[in-house]
């Protein structure tokens, strides 16, 4: 954890910068490609970490730690360091214990109104985010109702002043979360000044969680990206906090410039630097998602509300006991690759991505949607929904808004697979909708009929059809199709000196087959 430092750090980072099957009849089948080496094969395809989850310690099938994308090759050393003092940053929150009192505004009517939810689920959600965080904990919870949530204090005098008695009589709690997107820094200072204690809001809060489970340098950076909005209201705030002596000097150091004015700029600068390391990562993404594509492993991406499931149903379909689920919000970050085989032995990468929040901060979504991009290079979808929560139906509208924001290719939207999880918290679930799955990741039901639907769906989407090909034993037909095919038996003819082979095989690889060995 961190410790808390004034806002006026922002500056001081400011300085440094200036500075800166059936068995075979008669032959033995060889088995099928392990799943391992095919996500070797493709690793940082899609500018994925292999096998790593929030928390879990995932490893390759040789062994040696994964590296996400971006990371792999040596770069030049100016290029590292410039990387290295974009990543430095100043704490957003106090370090230690924190007993939190929190505090949800909640608007009756008018246009502040949040639609289709209720304020004890957004509390609980709110609650969450904060037990998400070690050491924190809410010792009191509020819900205020208030008929001016877009005036600067957010309450009425009358309502300030109760909640201003009740913080301050209560000498257990340490900090406020208020359950606002973000906070002008002007409101939260007149706020901690009355409450005297410090105050977050939701963007605060989200973004240090975003901080702590950033793995990849990817994902740190587009971190970074989503925290200029902050910096940019520090600035302005010590500025006007300067008052007469921040704006009386008209030039800084004969520069031309005034404070306020070479702030900006050094914010303009770290933007421009941050948006050139993303597109270096990018840049090598596509490159290796080209190589992947050559490769022809089908991609699954796996999607859904955030804590809805998604890793734990990752591994039960893949059986990789190195991934590691952790029951809280946004504990995966960066997109992960995990390799598992259909019931027809066809190797598929399972794509475990960032999950959804309803009300997530527009700039942290402005900052991953470059990443979530990557689902649009998918040959499916698989959206996890989980049906035990209160609001699922509110969570899977926030989904399916997020995946139309992107540009997905109608097709692989129409195509996509609803999974509903966790039935087994929700006694004779059965789903209304036809088409639906109902699943338990943990528990393990439901398994065999989803990894069905996403074997035919997989199949179509992709072009691939069972045949089967008679080939000479003695010529590299088998041993071709091993490599570019999924072969699922071989029956050997001994007095014709052939074999009949069952396999899965693309189009593509079915011409070059035709082509490479004609009649």
């Amino acid at each position: 954890m961190w410790a808390l430092r004034a806002a006026g750090r922002g500056g001081a980072w400011l300085s440094r910068a200036v500075r800166g099957c059936r068995p075979p009849r008669a032959a033995l089948l060889p088995p099928p490609p392990h799943p391992e080496r095919a996500l070797a094969a493709v690793r940082g395809g899609l500018g994925c970490s292999e096998g790593r989850e929030g928390g879990g310690g995932g490893s390759r099938a040789d062994g040696q730690r994964s590296r996400a994308d971006g990371e792999e090759e040596p770069k030049d050393a100016e290029e590292e360091e410039d990387e290295e003092e974009l990543l430095r940053r100043d704490p957003l929150l106090p370090a230690g214990i924190q007993r939190v009192c929190l505090v949800h505004p909640e608007v009756k009517w008018g246009p502040g109104k949040t639609q289709g939810t209720r304020a004890e689920w957004q509390v609980a959600e709110a609650r969450a985010l904060v037990c998400t965080l070690d050491g924190w904990s809410v010792v009191d919870t509020m819900v205020v109702r208030t008929k001016t949530p877009d005036k600067k204090l957010i309450f009425g005098r009358g309502t300030l002043e109760q909640l201003t008695e009740r913080i301050r009589g209560s000498p257990e709690i340490t900090s406020v979360f208020l359950n606002v997107e973000r906070l002008a820094t002007p409101t939260k200072k007149d706020l901690e000044a009355a409450w005297r204690v410090p105050v977050f809001d939701r963007f605060t809060v989200v973004l240090h969680i975003f901080r702590c489970n950033a793995r990849t340098k990817e994902a740190r950076l587009q971190v970074a990206l989503a925290e200029l909005p902050l910096l940019r209201s520090h600035v302005k705030s010590n500025v006007a906090h300067l008052g007469g002596r921040g704006r009386s000097s008209r030039y800084t150091m004969g520069s031309g410039e005034s404070f306020l004015q070479l702030q900006q700029r050094l914010l303009r600068d770290r933007e421009a630097k941050i948006q050139k390391a993303l597109e270096r990562l990018r840049c090598k993404r596509r490159l290796l998602g080209q190589q992947r594509r050559r490769k022809e492993f089908p991609v699954v991406s796996v999607v859904g509300y955030t804590n809805c499931g998604k890793t734990t149903l990752i591994k039960a379909l893949t059986g990789d006991a190195a991934i590691q689920p952790r029951n809280q919000l946004f504990a995966t970050l960066d997109i992960t690759a995990h390799a598992g085989r259909l019931p027809s032995a066809l190797t598929v990468l399972y794509m475990d991505t960032i999950g959804f929040l309803s009300q997530l901060p527009h700039s942290l979504v402005e900052s991953f949607s470059a990443t979530l991009q990557d689902v649009a290079h998918s040959d499916l979808i698989v959206h996890v929904r989980d049906v035990s929560h209160p609001e699922t139906e509110l969570q899977k509208a926030s989904v399916l808004s997020a995946l139309w924001g992107l540009g997905l290719p109608d097709a692989l939207l129409e195509s996509m697979v609803e999974v509903h999880n966790k039935v087994d918290l929700v006694p004779g679930y059965t789903p209304a909708e036809p088409d639906v799955l109902a699943v338990s990741a943990l528990l393990g039901l439901g398994l065999d009929e989803l990894m069905a639907r996403v074997e035919d769906a997989v199949l179509r989407a992709t072009g691939r059809r069972t045949l089967t090909l008679r080939v000479r034993l003695a010529g590299p037909q088998l041993s071709w199709l091993h490599q570019e095919a999924t072969v699922q038996a071989v029956d050997v003819i001994p007095e014709a000196g052939a074999a009949d082979v069952k396999v899965i095989i693309s189009d593509s690889a079915y011409g070059r087959f035709r082509k490479l060995f004609p009649g």
